[in-house]
């Protein structure tokens, strides 16, 4: 049996839709396609025609030239080593603590979590004195050790926040059904309770991953070697005091960028269930 093909029909209303919709969406993002065509234009021409859009000789060979220009496989161990160690340091501390959390009603449950939100509130650039000095005490300048704890810290309040409301919606009774058949509290967690909120756990990931990724002003202070530089701050290489080399800046920004678009290309089906639960009952 053969279904019947839904017929679209424009109406003014679903034309102005689609028309505001392509508008603000380029909107967004024009600044990437003017970083892309800026990256692919010779050095001499970014002075000669500076309101000129589209290259007038596409120079390709940028991407393979500001390879030798600066430590850019550095930058981007760097930026994997500490996003990734961040990242995962973030996860082991804030599971426990989410699921005692979302699992125990303790006085001042309610004030402890909108503390945890509230440090949120502090950046980095206002503490980056402070910060400066507790890694200098215990002797962690210039090392990936003190960027991974600093991003770690700032990161973990908003994991514990969002992932204690992803176990709070997990039945208890599941799990003490698991744990009548022999699972002990640590197994239930693994093997029901974390495979359940997945995208919640996802979520913690990306926002904990980019975060850290795109982390400037710690990264600024604390690294001074070249060779520990992450992406973030190792850009900064093309800018010079008389001088900006915009086709290698762009160059470089653009190959960050492929990192985390591939990140997220790899988990967007999760990371969307995660932002949209509990938005549907």
């Amino acid at each position: 049996m053969k279904k019947d093909k839904v017929k679209f029909v424009w109406t003014p209303k679903k034309a102005a839709t689609a028309i505001s919709a392509y508008m603000v969406g380029l909107f967004f993002i024009y600044p990437y396609i003017n970083m892309l065509l800026t990256s692919l234009k010779p050095h001499g021409e970014l002075y000669a025609n500076p309101t000129t859009r589209l290259p007038k000789s596409w120079n390709f060979s940028n991407y393979l030239d500001v390879w030798s220009k600066a430590p850019i496989a550095d930058f981007l161990t760097a930026s994997v080593v500490v996003s990734v160690c961040a990242t995962l340091l973030v996860l082991i501390v804030s599971v426990p603590a989410a699921y005692y959390v979302a699992r125990n009603r303790f006085k001042g449950r309610a004030a402890f979590l909108l503390l945890v939100l509230a440090t949120q509130m502090f950046s980095p650039t206002a503490l980056i004195i402070g910060i400066f000095r507790e890694v200098k005490f215990f002797g962690l300048l210039d090392t990936w050790p003190a960027l991974i704890v600093v991003n770690a810290g700032f990161n973990l309040a908003f994991a514990v926040w969002l992932l204690s409301g992803f176990f709070a919606s997990v039945p208890v009774e599941i799990e003490e059904a698991a744990m009548v058949d022999g699972c002990t509290r640590f197994q239930a967690l693994r093997r029901i309770v974390l495979p359940v909120t997945l995208p919640g756990l996802v979520t913690a990931v990306i926002f904990t991953f980019v975060a850290t990724w795109n982390e400037f002003t710690v990264a600024l202070t604390v690294i001074s070697s070249p060779a520990r530089q992450p992406i973030s701050t190792g850009i900064t290489t093309f800018v010079g005091q008389y001088d900006v080399a915009w086709e290698y800046l762009f160059t470089t920004t653009a190959i960050a960028i492929v990192p985390v678009v591939i990140l997220f290309i790899s988990i967007e089906k999760y990371l969307v269930g995660g932002l949209t639960a509990g938005s549907v009952k």
